[in-house]
């Protein structure tokens, strides 16, 4: 009896040590976004950080060390680029909207007033000339960018270091991780008891297959739609095709968010810049043909059902992670949902299988 008791000790304090670590992690999430968004660059760019490190030049090879920093060059040449192909864009195009508001006003006025003077006795009383100037007065005022940044510097100077200190971590914190990924992966592998060690590891390498199908198959998904919406918004004649469709696609990998969003700011620039509903007719058809081509063949064939869940649980998962540990509850949430879902399957099995299902 008393061996026995020895022999359960092991599992109280695995469980105590457990229960401190998450105690320790949520103490720490205001600070772990950094790593986190870091830890998710990584698991998705691993692949390629190994494929690269095999990559022979006469008789020397690469290694992890140079494939990793490669690896984060091309990130940050792809982050730089859509930066400054959508930043520059969207200004060009706001400015336009702005040269063009009080034509757009003048014919809405045309168009909607005498329907609503008809119907509802109510009049349009907008004047196209003061609400140009307010935007007006209102983006010059804005564009002092320097004055304002010093201004903020001077007033939120310890909050704006923490954010440039939290943005120049994630690039440091990822070369790190994606340099050392396996080497850390085996450290946690020597920590795990050794009887729940076959266990253990069967779920984790569930997890990481579906986890991993799931991600780089979402994120294919997204940058194929972003493509799409941009050039079908383009061939519509959408002047903010462009940041529209990066919109529509990149928010996809939350069900129905990024069409819905997309479709907004398509409906509201296209309010602004056409006058008849011929025109409207394109834009309409984009998004239709968008959510039939994502929902019916690039999901099924890039994602399938590789998480798990229903997209209402996704949904879900979602706001709850942002609701009870915000931004870093958001990152953590699907990677948590699979994980659980894992849990549950196995634990769904052992149930079918114990005698108290079947007795």
């Amino acid at each position: 009896m008393t061996a026995k008791r020895e022999n359960l000790l092991p599992d109280y304090r695995v469980i105590l040590l457990g229960g401190l670590f998450l105690l320790v992690v949520y103490l720490l999430l205001p600070i772990m976004a950094p790593f986190l968004i870091a830890a998710i660059f990584a698991y998705i760019c691993n692949p390629l950080v190994d494929r690269l490190a095999q990559v022979r030049l006469w008789q020397f090879t690469l290694g992890r060390t140079v494939a990793s920093l490669l690896v984060m060059l091309m990130l940050i040449a792809i982050i730089c680029i859509l930066l400054l192909i959508v930043i520059p864009m969207m200004q060009k195009e706001f400015m336009l909207i702005m040269e063009k508001l009080p034509t757009y006003i003048t014919g809405l006025r045309t168009r909607i007033e005498p329907w609503l003077l008809q119907h509802f006795g109510v009049a349009i009383d907008i004047d196209a000339a003061k609400v140009q100037q307010v935007i007006s007065s209102n983006w010059k005022s804005a564009s002092d960018f320097v004055g304002k940044f010093l201004l903020a510097l001077s007033d939120h100077g310890l909050a704006l270091f923490a954010w440039l200190a939290n943005l120049v971590l994630i690039p440091i914190v990822l070369f790190y991780l994606l340099r050392d990924w396996h080497d850390i992966l085996n450290r946690f592998d020597q920590l795990l008891p050794r009887r729940w060690y076959a266990k253990t590891v069967e779920i984790a390498r569930e997890v990481d297959m579906m986890l991993a199908e799931f991600l780089r198959g979402q994120l294919s998904v997204m940058l194929l739609m972003s493509a799409f919406y941009a050039t079908g918004l383009w061939l519509s004649g959408l002047e903010l095709a462009l940041p529209i469709g990066l919109i529509a696609g990149l928010l996809g990998f939350v069900p129905y968010l990024g069409i819905g969003t997309g479709m907004l700011l398509a409906a509201l620039a296209s309010v602004l810049q056409f006058t008849t509903f011929a025109q409207y007719v394109p834009v309409i058809a984009v998004f239709g043909i968008g959510q039939m081509l994502e929902s019916m063949w690039l999901t099924p064939w890039l994602v399938g059902d590789r998480i798990g869940l229903h997209p209402v649980m996704v949904i879900f998962a979602l706001l709850a992670g942002g609701q009870l540990f915000g931004f870093t509850g958001i990152l953590l949430a699907l990677p948590v949902s699979a994980a659980i879902a894992v849990g549950l399957r196995h634990a769904k099995r052992a149930y079918l299988n114990s005698d108290i299902y079947l007795h």
